[in-house]
């Protein structure tokens, strides 16, 4: 999703563009981009090296993203593998600037309960085994340790993303499965939400004046998950569910990881969904717009409006043939 808007944002720019995909990537969902294509995989450096040739900067927005229970250790290994073999394809192929498309989670609380920034780091692996967490504060460090050791590497970190193109889906999960009234329930917490589109722009900025070894936060508006429910549930024309306490959901989502395990079905409430909406707060997007000039132009109802109908389209979501309850 935010790849498909990144590209969106550079092929209306004055930069030319190349987008460098797997071989199993469905080439259609890619036709309203315009630009050169070429196979490169991120298990595979000499490949990514070649398609990088000639390549003044790069924004990864394919980094390692684990979708499905495997213990914590293994995705994390999985991830730096992955990066170590982009770093060193971007140095073969000297690719002047490196934009790393990070994950606030990545980050801590901040612990005055004032909305978080990119200062709030973690001197060492957070506490736990969420495979999420730990893959993207591993990535994230890796980023800047490429910095300090010379690489132009800037870190933009869109916050909870909404918007079209959202394929598997990610994060628009929780719209889709409101809207379909398959979610068993959720989380309460504070989130940040920018479009898809805005994030696109957002980490182009980057890519054009971030500094190196820089964070950038690229924000929207921030709202309760109490909120956020609410607004789905009222666009779609359905009940908004129930919120439940996290050792509940934690509880679970441990039950579902084991059906999954047994030969079931993919959790519907994962660790990682827990993760992003129980362990996010609001954010300070100030730097990006003062250092970048950056700042979200769409607002969430029309963020969630977009990907709604998105959704609807591709058919990840049912027509609903009955009408909210009355309270």
């Amino acid at each position: 999703m935010i790849g498909h808007h990144c590209a969106l944002a550079i092929a209306e720019s004055d930069h030319q563009l190349t987008v460098v995909h797997r071989a199993s990537s469905k080439l259609d969902r890619m036709a309203d981009i315009t630009g050169d294509r070429i196979v490169g995989d991120l298990d595979d450096k000499a490949s990514l090296a070649t398609a990088l040739r000639g390549v003044n900067a790069v924004i990864n927005c394919a980094a390692y993203y684990p979708t499905v229970p495997r213990p914590y250790r293994q995705e994390v290994a999985t991830a730096r593998h992955q990066m170590e073999n982009f770093y060193q394809a971007c140095a073969d192929a000297g690719v002047e600037r490196i934009v790393y498309l990070g994950g606030s989670i990545a980050l801590r609380r901040n612990p005055s309960g004032e909305p978080g920034n990119e200062t709030l780091t973690y001197a060492q692996a957070p506490p736990g085994t969420n495979a999420y967490t730990q893959v993207k504060w591993h990535m994230d460090r890796m980023a800047l340790d490429k910095a300090a050791e010379g690489m132009h590497v800037v870190v933009g970190i869109p916050s909870m993303t909404f918007g079209e193109h959202d394929y598997g889906p990610t994060t628009g999960q929780f719209v889709t499965e409101i809207a379909n009234q398959t979610l068993p329930a959720y989380v309460r917490g504070n989130r940040n939400t920018i479009y898809a589109g805005d994030a696109g722009r957002g980490l182009l900025r980057c890519c054009e004046a971030g500094q190196s070894g820089e964070r950038y936060l690229l924000t929207g508006e921030n709202i309760s998950m109490d909120e956020l429910a609410e607004k789905i549930a009222a666009l779609a024309s359905v009940d908004a569910p129930k919120a439940v306490p996290l050792a509940a959901a934690k509880f679970l989502s441990m039950l579902q990881t084991l059906r999954y395990k047994l030969g079931g079905n993919a959790p519907k409430i994962s660790s990682t969904a827990i993760a992003v909406m129980s362990a996010g707060q609001f954010l300070d997007g100030s730097k990006a717009e003062r250092e970048l000039g950056f700042k979200a132009a769409v607002s969430l109802d029309e963020a969630l409006r977009r990907a709604l109908e998105w959704f609807r389209g591709v058919g990840y979501v049912k027509a609903q043939s009955r009408v909210v309850s009355e309270p």
